[in-house]
Parts: C-alpha cells; sequence; structure tokens
C-alpha cells in the first residue's frame, strides 16, 4: 500500500498554513508598534484578546472612537486608560481635554495597533439600547409638559411612579424634580422598600416608595447614567451626567453610598442658570451691601464666606466672581467639585487620590499669576497660610470656611496657627450667611404673632445699630425725622434695591424718604404663605439668604494682634460699626414679606 502525504493544495491544510502566516505578520505588526511606542515614549499594549467592561466603552461614543482611531480600556480610581493608534491625530487634544471636564476623570494614553483597535471596537456592538442616554439625558418641554399637572401634587406624583414602568421612572423622577425646581432627588433603601424624596428649598418631602423589586434594575441604570461601576455596591462611589433641556441644561451630581438595606442614591441638580446670579440679586442692602461691594473693588486682601454645609457660601462667591469677571483680569479658581462651569475663569478641581489638595493646588495657581483667586474652602493650616500670604502680596483672595457667625472666622484661623500678624492685615471682610425660604407671592397673607415672639422679635429689632441704615423708633414721636438724630446709610440704594416698593410694617407711611428706614416697634407687621397650586401648597418658593458683612477695622485688627480675640467681644465691636447680625437681617426681610418669622428662628437661631 502506498501512503499519500496531505497536500498544501488541501482546504484545511492551507486555511491553517494561511492562519499561522496571518498570526506571524500580525506579531510582527505588534512589535513594529512596541517599537514606536519606546520612541514616542508611551506604553503599549496589546489588546487583541483584552475584553473592556461595557460601562468603560460607554465613556466613549462609537463615532469618535471610530474617527480618532482609539479606544476606552479600563476605568480605575478615577483614571481612565485609553488606546490610541495615532497619538497626534487631529482633534484628539480637544476631545481628551472635553473628556476630562466632563467625565471628572484622568487620562493615561496608549499605543495600540489596528488589530487591537479593531478588537476592542468589536465591544460596542454587544452594548445595551440604553447606551444614547449615557452621554446625556434628553428631557423635552413636551415630556415636562406631561409631567406638569402630576408635579403640582406629590400624591398624583407618587401614584404615576407606582403604577410606571422601570424605563420611566428616572425620566418621571428626574421631570418632576425639575418642575418642581428641587435641588434634589434622594432615593433610599430601607427594610420594606425605597423611598424617594425630594429636597424642595431646602427641605426634604417624601414623595413616593418604590417596590424593593425594582431596586436593584433602577439602580443599575442610574449607575448606567452616571459612569458609575455596576459591580461595585459595598464603596461609595460619585459620578454625574446631564440633562438637555432646549434652551438650559442641567448637570446632575450622583453618590452612591452602601447601607444596610442597599445603596442609597443622591442626584444633586446643579441648573446652569444658578451660576449666573448677579451680585446685586444676592439679597444685601444698606451699609451690608457697601461694604462687600466695597471690598470686592479692592485689588488684594481676603473675603471669606462662613456658614454651614448648605448655607449658599459658594453661589455667594460666584456672584461675587459674575461681578469681577472681565477680560482684563484673570480668575482662576480651586474647587472640590468645580460644581457650575463660568465662562471666562479658570476652574481647576480638586482629585485627592492624586494628591492634588487645596494646599498644592493653591501653590500651582499662584505660578499662573491670577489677579483673583477662589480657593472651595480653607480647612488646614498649610493652605490658610497659603491664602493669607497670596493676599498679602498683591491677590484678591476669596474663599469659605466652616464657622457659625462672620466673627467666629477670626478664632478658626488662630486655631489653624495663622499668624495674628499676617492675618490682621490680610482679612477684608467677611459674611456670614444661611439661606431662608421665600414666603409665596401667590398666597402671602399677614399673620399676628404671639406675644412672647412679638416681643423677642422687638428686643432683637430694637438692638439694631442706628449706623447701619435702620433707626428703630418706638412711639410715633420718634417716627418724626426732626426728632431722630441718625440718618439712614445710603437711602437711595437701600430704596432702590430693598425691595420695600410698597407700604409695609417695616417703613413709615409716609412718602418723607428720611423715614423710608424706620423700624416702628408699634407697627410691626409680619406675613405667611397659606399655601397654593404655585407653591405646590408649601406656602413658600424659593431661597434667599440672610447676612452679616464684617468689615475688618482698625479696631478689629487691634484684637487679631492680640491673638486671643474672642468671637463674642469681635462681634460686638462688629456691631459698634453698624453691622446687622443675620437674624436682624432675617427679621427686616420677613417686615417686608419676603420670609416668615418662624422661618428666621429656625434658620438662624
Amino acid at each position: 500500500m502506498s501512503s499519500s502525504k496531505p497536500s498544501v493544495n488541501t482546504p484545511d491544510v492551507a486555511q491553517k498554513l494561511s492562519a499561522k502566516m496571518s498570526g506571524l505578520a500580525s506579531d510582527a505588526v505588534e512589535k513594529e508598534v512596541a517599537a514606536q511606542a519606546s520612541v514616542l515614549n508611551l506604553p503599549y499594549l496589546d489588546l487583541r484578546k483584552f475584553h473592556v467592561a461595557q460601562e468603560v466603552l460607554q465613556m466613549i461614543p462609537e463615532d469618535t472612537a471610530q474617527n480618532l482611531k482609539l479606544v476606552p480600556i479600563i476605568l480605575e480610581k478615577n483614571i481612565l486608560q485609553i488606546g490610541v493608534m495615532n497619538p497626534d491625530a487631529f482633534g484628539l487634544n480637544e476631545f481628551l481635554n472635553k473628556l476630562k471636564a466632563d467625565k471628572m476623570c484622568k487620562v493615561e494614553l496608549y499605543l495600540i495597533s489596528l488589530a487591537s483597535f479593531e478588537h476592542v471596537v468589536k465591544g460596542y456592538a454587544g452594548l445595551p439600547k440604553v447606551k444614547p442616554i449615557s452621554t446625556g439625558v434628553h428631557i423635552t418641554h413636551e415630556e415636562l409638559a406631561r409631567y406638569d399637572n402630576v408635579a403640582t401634587d406629590f400624591k398624583k406624583l407618587a401614584d404615576v411612579l407606582k403604577t410606571a414602568n422601570l424605563t420611566d421612572i428616572i425620566n418621571i423622577l428626574i421631570a418632576g424634580a425639575l418642575e418642581l425646581e428641587a435641588s434634589d432627588i434622594h432615593v433610599e433603601a430601607t427594610e420594606k422598600n425605597i423611598i424617594i424624596r425630594y429636597r424642595l428649598d431646602g427641605v426634604l418631602h417624601d414623595v413616593s416608595e418604590i417596590a424593593p423589586d425594582h431596586w436593584k434594575q433602577l439602580i443599575s441604570r442610574l449607575k448606567l447614567i452616571a459612569h458609575l461601576k455596576l459591580n461595585i455596591n459595598v464603596e461609595p462611589q460619585d459620578g454625574r451626567f446631564t440633562i438637555n433641556l432646549e434652551n438650559d441644561k442641567v448637570d446632575v451630581r450622583v453618590s452612591t453610598i452602601p447601607t444596610a438595606w442597599g445603596e442609597s442614591v443622591v442626584m444633586r441638580l446643579l441648573r446652569s442658570s444658578a451660576a449666573g446670579l448677579k451680585f446685586e440679586d444676592l439679597g444685601l442692602r444698606g451699609k451690608a451691601y457697601e461694604v462687600l461691594k466695597k471690598q470686592t473693588e479692592r485689588p488684594h486682601g481676603m473675603i471669606i464666606a462662613t456658614g454651614p454645609t448648605g448655607s449658599g457660601k459658594t453661589t455667594t462667591l460666584y456672584a461675587v466672581l459674575n461681578k469681577l469677571n472681565d477680560e482684563e483680569t484673570k480668575i482662576i479658581t480651586l474647587e472640590d467639585p468645580v460644581e457650575y462651569k463660568l465662562p471666562g475663569i479658570n476652574q481647576s478641581q480638586i482629585d485627592h487620590s492624586t494628591g492634588y489638595d487645596f494646599a498644592k493646588g493653591l501653590r500651582a495657581i499662584l505660578r499662573q499669576d491670577p489677579d483673583i483667586v477662589m480657593v472651595g474652602e480653607i480647612r488646614d493650616t498649610e493652605t490658610a497660610d497659603i491664602a493669607v500670604n497670596a493676599a498679602l502680596t498683591g491677590h484678591l483672595v476669596i474663599s469659605t470656611i466652616h464657622t457659625n457667625s462672620a466673627a467666629g472666622a477670626i478664632p478658626r484661623f488662630l486655631a489653624m496657627s495663622v499668624k495674628p500678624f499676617l492675618l490682621a492685615p490680610a482679612l477684608n471682610c467677611v459674611i456670614g450667611q444661611r439661606l431662608v425660604r421665600k414666603i409665596c407671592t401667590n398666597c402671602k397673607a399677614e399673620i399676628k404673632l404671639e406675644i412672647d415672639t412679638l416681643n423677642r422679635v422687638k428686643n432683637i429689632l430694637s438692638a439694631v445699630p442706628p449706623n447701619s441704615g435702620y433707626g428703630v423708633s418706638r412711639n410715633s414721636a420718634e417716627a418724626n425725622p426732626s426728632t431722630h438724630s441718625v440718618r439712614p446709610f445710603g437711602l437711595e440704594l437701600m430704596a432702590e434695591r430693598s425691595g420695600f416698593s410698597s407700604p409695609s410694617s417695616i417703613l413709615s407711611n409716609t412718602k418723607d424718604s428720611a423715614k423710608e428706614n424706620k423700624i416702628d416697634l408699634n407697627n410691626l407687621k409680619f406675613y405667611q404663605g397659606t399655601g397654593c397650586t404655585a407653591c405646590h401648597n408649601l406656602g413658600y418658593k424659593g431661597r434667599i439668604g440672610i447676612y452679616e458683612i464684617m468689615e475688618v477695622t482698625a479696631e478689629i485688627e487691634k484684637m487679631i494682634l492680640t491673638g486671643t480675640a474672642d468671637e463674642i467681644d469681635i462681634e460686638k465691636v462688629a456691631v459698634g460699626d453698624g453691622m446687622i447680625t443675620m437674624v436682624q437681617d432675617g427679621l427686616l426681610k420677613a417686615l417686608d414679606g419676603t420670609t416668615s418669622v418662624a422661618e428666621v428662628f429656625t434658620v438662624a437661631e
């Protein structure tokens, strides 16, 4: 018998031979790319057998990947690894800068071959159908109108959420929050169910409950939209996504934390319009307005905003930046996180994972030759020292610090070991503030206070310093300007900005301008919202700041230099200089019907 040898012309043999030759050629190409990477000083990766997770692929749209010949690889510790075929591709740097800003992450580049690129790109075909919303949730005015009637009533909204399918729940939640002008959406897991709450004007309200069966699917969808890791549920995560409206854009900051019954999710809605708040619209008036305006116009020094978390400090500083922002001034901010994008201002994001903290960032900023620097928060000795020295070397530094009052900022700086002889000349003024809810103008009605509360109000208002812009009258005779020695400060400005356009209890019923800033303790009127559809039956709609603006005068400087300045003593001096306290400012706003006495006492005392 004769034996036959396989022929190369046999289909199976030819196929195997072709595959082997192709493999050798491919390996040769990979070696060439690796050598090229060494020349370009870039790390090289072979991705021909590498699997990229779906949530990572979704960070870069497929059309962008095809155009720029790049693919995402791994997202770990806020660092996104990206494979590129051509690191000099046109438009690559612009895309990477936008990606870092949008995803709040750092980027590491790796050189890859065409074979690696094509292998990873195949993964886009397996992405879920919800992929398009990963770059932004699009909600039209028509969609908002669908929930217009629902959102005016918590019960109706709850009923809709209970019967809605999973796909619609998130859109309903977002649309309802936008319609209600909520600042936060809270989704909290409990033993029995999932509770959804909205924060309206600083106060949480229960909206609805969702069955626990839907929880895993709901949170997975939220994580997908916010570019969070789906398989991580025992560690906190932070992400964000964008809601694209017809004439506006809302950034949603998403935070998850593990709890006993499952992950809790908070979505904070950051409206781009909030970043455009004008300095004149803060709610400052009289001497307080003039003092802060004067200090913002100084070329150097420090302006500090104080108050607890959620008191509106950052919003106040943004309003100051908007006032100062012009083409002749370089402004750099250092924030954690960057909440609003401000055009014309360089905003830098803190990243603790890489050691980029406030102190390190502030050193770097000062090498950029800025005119004005905003530091998100001063919380340690190193940051405080750098900020103080920057204020002494020709920079205007604005920042925040966590204290309960304006006067409390000075002992806080001294407690952080800031040298008194440096702090005294560096500190220009300190803002103490809180946020109070505004009475709904549609259902505002006059109320009578209980006698104890009324007497308490009178005692506080009677202590308003006469050099603050307000004179206190206790009887009709004192209301006569001829018998009152104090001329209100900034009368014309206050008439323009105070909002006292109609006769109210804070004003004497006269056309005499000299009486327009009198506080008649025998004729005090206060108001409350009764509830209507416009305010969703809450009686309040919107918030406004109440302030105390402490100017660092020569006498306060002397107190700082002693190194033992006491908060109470400092406040006494500031009041003697004409500072209205937060409680007094709040009661003045209650007198003109802006807020209620109960709201002021709840927030400020």
